[in-house]
């Protein structure tokens, strides 16, 4: 049994609300909230592509706010899902926090929080 048939027993894909889901393999998921309006849900992970944190984390950004952009959304809220190595250099974290955090304002969305672990 591979990852994606374990995944698949565990959403749920029966709401009549749910405009996009899991079945599709999108990126995100498209929650209707009335006649007029639905939300945008993702989270994204990118494994380093550069060496300059400053810029990585703008593309990681930028690469979670594309999967926004490709359902037709404007991205409102933005939350930091930081796994960074005990050793990672604080100036490092702080650079790649800053790239994400610039990225996210310029898209006019607001970042409010998120989870970190080692």
């Amino acid at each position: 049994m591979d990852l994606p048939e374990i995944l698949s027993r565990y959403v749920d894909l029966d709401d009549a609300k749910l405009l996009v889901n899991a079945s599709t393999n999108d990126d995100a998921a498209v929650y209707s909230i009335d006649e007029n309006r639905a939300l945008v849900f993702t989270a994204d992970f990118i494994a380093p592509t550069i060496d300059d944190p400053y810029l990585f984390g703008r593309v990681a950004a930028a690469n979670a706010l594309s999967d926004v952009y490709a359902m037709g959304g404007e991205p409102l809220i933005a939350l930091n899902l930081c796994m960074f190595p005990r050793n990672l250099d604080k100036a490092a974290i702080r650079e790649i926090l800053r790239g994400g955090h610039e990225a996210v304002r310029e898209s006019g969305g607001l970042l409010v929080g998120g989870h970190t672990m080692h």
